[in-house]
């Protein structure tokens, strides 16, 4: 998916290809673009995927605030975006960043540095 493309909204071929969960959001996967350190997961309408590929900074929806946010808008922690995929069932979003400092809210540097389970 092309960044930097019309703030009009989502190409409609696009849209068509999401399949939304039931509060019609589609998780996306925040993974460091020249590692493939995975950061983060957050969730994207198809506003917030519009937003992300117009400005080239990550836009999630927020579920608890009920609001859009743009990764690193009052942390300084922003993700500036190189590349935008959708997996083959149109289930999952991939946006490959450009991560300023830490990813996870916690300050670690991702999401997952303290889950280790096995």
């Amino acid at each position: 998916m092309t960044i930097g493309s019309s703030s009009e909204g989502l190409d409609p071929a696009i849209a068509e290809r999401l399949k939304r969960n039931a509060d019609g959001l589609v998780p996306a996967v925040a993974q460091q673009h020249d590692t493939g350190e995975v950061l983060m997961l957050g969730y994207m309408d198809e506003e917030a995927l519009a937003r992300t590929l117009a400005t080239g900074r990550a836009t999630y929806w927020s579920r608890s605030r009920q609001e859009y946010w743009v990764k690193g808008e009052t942390s300084g922690h922003r993700q500036h975006v190189k590349e935008v995929r959708l997996d083959c069932d149109g289930d999952t979003i991939l946006l490959k960043v450009d991560q300023e400092g830490p990813a996870c809210h916690t300050g670690d540097r991702t999401c997952f540095d303290a889950g280790l389970i096995s």
